[in-house]
């Protein structure tokens, strides 16, 4: 099952980089009636993926958001450590409201600092998430911000995370 999960997760990367367009017009294009189906496993379970907002493919759409290093210098260490915890905050107030799936940062020190996938359908609606975000207004970050493609059950990381996190952010 992960080896078609995979291969389907390459599948989509490719019709999407090969200039489709819009995540709606791959999710046409893996709809077309020559897309292959699958027979319902006993693995499949419709309220989990009515739940989860999943398509016939167990996908949705997310906006994802790079987090790159911004312009803003000149704060002290005191000044970017609360910027740093007032950021951190706005994070885990984000994912309380079910608006952020997924966040982290890149650990090589590069002008990419991290990510963030929320769970909303337009950039705009991500948008006005992102200027909530201390660091963006100070700053300090950057976003870029791109529709994207994957799997509903990223909406289970966050409950999944809170089972197995010691300490909190």
């Amino acid at each position: 099952m992960l080896k078609h999960f995979t291969l389907f997760c390459l599948l989509t990367l490719f019709i999407i980089s090969c200039g489709q367009g819009s995540v709606e017009t791959a999710s046409e294009t893996l709809a077309s009636p020559e897309a292959a189906t699958r027979p319902v496993g006993s693995a499949y379970d419709s309220l989990l993926a009515q739940e989860l907002g999943a398509d016939d493919y167990g996908m949705k759409v997310y906006v994802m958001a790079f987090l790159y290093r911004g312009d803003a210098t000149g704060l002290d260490s005191l000044q970017r450590a609360e910027l740093q915890r007032a950021h951190l905050d706005n994070i885990t107030r984000m994912a309380e409201a079910g608006d952020l799936v997924l966040a982290g940062p890149f650990m090589d020190g590069q002008d990419l600092r991290g990510i963030y996938v929320f769970d909303v359908r337009t950039v705009a609606e991500a948008e006005a998430l992102t200027n909530t975000d201390p660091a963006i207004k100070a700053g300090t970050l950057r976003m870029e911000l791109r529709p994207w493609y994957g799997s509903a059950a990223l909406m289970k990381v966050n409950e999944l995370h809170e089972q197995v996190a010691k300490i909190d952010i």
